[in-house]
């Protein structure tokens, strides 16, 4: 018997974080259940709710005229609907023993403790910062939330040089690279990767990596930072490398972002390889029939490998939401995992990817073959037609999808679901070259570039089986 019902009062949710995956399950557990049978209290350390992250590089770069463009739902709206929701408030501690959590105020330093007899952890992630001097400089920024991107917006507006380096060349690195080439700086993008878009194969990055410097970015591959350089008034000037400096008048951090499990972790809540919470299918954390967490604070299951990965995007933190609020609220839904589907631009150049890359397929064990093949987003004969190249990944002996990354102008990117769709039912290649797309010349050749990937990776397979 819960806490509260063995008082004879109403349940209380608690949950922690007030972006996608937190405010989605507060909400969905609040159309199943009214305030008479479930109080909802919420903590948010920011000062905004329910906003788009993947939105802040195209609200830098000024695609986005209005930062309120990106909250889906404000704190007034989200309290109307039943729900205490705390703002500028910080977690501090979780007492799973005695089913509590203490809260600070941020401006005032209050702290009280508030019992729960469910909880949802919804942290988030924050960016990596290098562990090196010059790391916290004015002028150096992660992008993570609506404040770091009016932080960034400040010192855009402020700085008089004209000089940005990125660091990394992730999702990120990449649209922030572009977003302050739309605001006339010049942009150095300083990699560790071999190239661009770590999330590609190498041969997929080097076309990301063309096109970067089409658009006048400079791009420093497969070298380490080593110390952000500042000047005498303490601001960065400049981020060093094993090669050399780049001078910088600002500094943009997209070298990702890891699980914010410091709360987690401290009150002894199992987590993964990566640093993520670990929950079962229904997003309950492993071991506490109480706890829920979900977004960019959890592991989940990728389909493909077996595995538990950190993957950190807005779609699976709502979809997580749901899922949590539905089930606090006395229904049931689960998420099964993920295949790893991801989409991102420079300027008109698309880029996808879902499944493994070869090197995921290596570690854990899989033996592939893989086909690159060169294709047309349209008719090759109807105007506006533009190259697009498809790589695919399938295991040898079976010829079952393993992955497909796709780097192309318009109408290249969101033909990587017909992949991601096949991924999660377990096609074959050769099954995939029977399905029957759309087609008319305004949008594909008569057989769509997946397809003809998959025809020669069928051929491929029938081959090495010979």
């Amino acid at each position: 018997m819960s806490m509260s019902r063995a008082r004879g009062l109403t349940e209380r949710l608690v949950v922690i974080g007030g972006d996608a995956a937190g405010m989605s399950a507060a909400s969905q557990a609040r159309r199943l259940r009214g305030p008479d049978e479930l109080g909802i209290v919420a903590f948010e350390r920011g000062h905004f709710t329910s906003f788009s992250a993947c939105g802040i590089p195209y609200w830098v770069g000024g695609d986005v005229g209005e930062r309120d463009r990106l909250i889906a739902r404000t704190p007034e709206e989200h309290r109307a609907r039943g729900i205490d929701l705390r703002m500028r408030t910080e977690v501090t501690e979780i007492d799973v023993d005695a089913c509590r959590v203490r809260a600070r105020d941020v401006d005032s330093g209050a702290e009280s403790w508030t019992s729960y007899d469910k909880l949802v952890i919804a942290t988030g992630a924050r960016p990596i910062r290098p562990d090196m001097p010059g790391a916290d400089a004015p002028g150096v920024h992660g992008v993570q939330t609506l404040d770091d991107g009016e932080a960034l917006l400040d010192t855009l507006a402020r700085t008089r040089g004209r000089r940005a380096v990125v660091v990394g060349a992730g999702y990120i690195g990449v649209e922030m690279a572009e977003a302050l080439i739309n605001r006339g700086y010049e942009v150095t993008v300083v990699n560790r990767g071999k190239e661009p878009m770590s999330t590609l194969d190498p041969d997929m990055g080097s076309l990301v990596h063309e096109a970067m410097e089409g658009l006048g970015i400079t791009m420093v591959n497969d070298t380490e930072v080593t110390e952000l350089l500042t000047g005498d008034d303490g601001r960065v000037r400049a981020v060093a490398t094993e090669d050399g400096e780049h001078p910088a008048d600002v500094v943009v951090l997209g070298i990702g972002v890891r699980p914010d499990t410091t709360l987690a972790r401290a009150a002894g809540l199992p987590l993964g390889a990566h640093g993520g919470l670990l929950t079962d299918r229904a997003m309950r954390v492993r071991g506490h029939e109480n706890i829920w967490a979900g977004g960019d604070c959890v592991e989940v299951l990728d389909l493909i490998s077996g595995q538990e990965r950190h993957v950190p995007l807005g779609t699976h933190a709502n979809k997580h939401g749901q899922i949590i609020g539905t089930n606090v609220g006395g229904g049931y839904a689960t998420f099964p995992g993920v295949v790893g589907t991801a989409v991102s631009k420079v300027c008109d150049l698309e880029i996808a990817r879902t499944g493994l890359r070869e090197k995921d397929a290596r570690r854990v064990g899989l033996r592939f073959e893989t086909v690159t093949i060169e294709s047309t987003s349209r008719a090759g004969y109807y105007p506006g037609a533009s190259p697009m190249t498809v790589k695919m990944l399938a295991e040898r002996r079976t010829g079952r999808l393993l992955g497909v990354q796709i780097v192309g102008r318009e109408g290249a990117a969101k033909r990587v679901d017909i992949a991601a769709v096949a991924l999660t039912v377990g096609m074959t290649v050769e099954q995939m070259t029977a399905l029957d797309l759309g087609y008319a010349p305004p949008f594909s050749p008569v057989w769509d570039p997946v397809l003809v990937a998959a025809r020669k990776a069928a051929a491929k397979i029938r081959n090495s089986a010979l």
